[in-house]
């Protein structure tokens, strides 16, 4: 029988305890300062709306939708630069957070790869070239 990320990773509670992780992991690594800036000094905001987005990208409860309707991340995300560093800060913090909280190593490395995908489609920025 098919179940939906949400199912697999335990639903809410597993949901809530991977954000609550992932911005645990952005305060307080140095190497995530560039995106922890781009953050409220309060990240409880950001993990509400996390964890609601995730609700339902997992195949859960449609909770983000239901309250600011349809995501539009890339929209949401332009107000902010971000380039090859900040997506490969975000993805450190995930990926750091996935690997403590999803005892599946499968579904962990299903989401890695689903969050890669949409971690790139939020580059908004080129990076500079390197000057000699």
């Amino acid at each position: 029988m098919f179940q939906t990320h949400y199912e697999r990773i335990g639903g809410e509670s597993a949901i809530r305890a991977l954000v609550k992780r992932f911005y645990q992991i952005m305060d307080e690594l140095p190497e995530t300062y560039g995106i922890r800036k781009l953050h409220a000094e309060d990240l409880s905001g950001s993990e509400q709306k996390l964890f609601e987005f995730l609700t339902g990208w997992m195949g859960g409860p449609q909770l983000y939708v239901d309250k600011y309707g349809h995501p539009m991340l890339r929209r949401r995300h332009l107000p902010f630069a971000i380039g090859d560093a900040e997506r490969d800060q975000w993805m450190l913090c995930m990926r750091q957070a996935l690997d403590e909280t999803v005892t599946d190593i499968a579904l962990r490395e299903e989401l890695f790869a689903a969050f890669l995908k949409v971690a790139e489609h939020m580059r908004n920025r080129v990076n500079a070239p390197v000057q000699p």
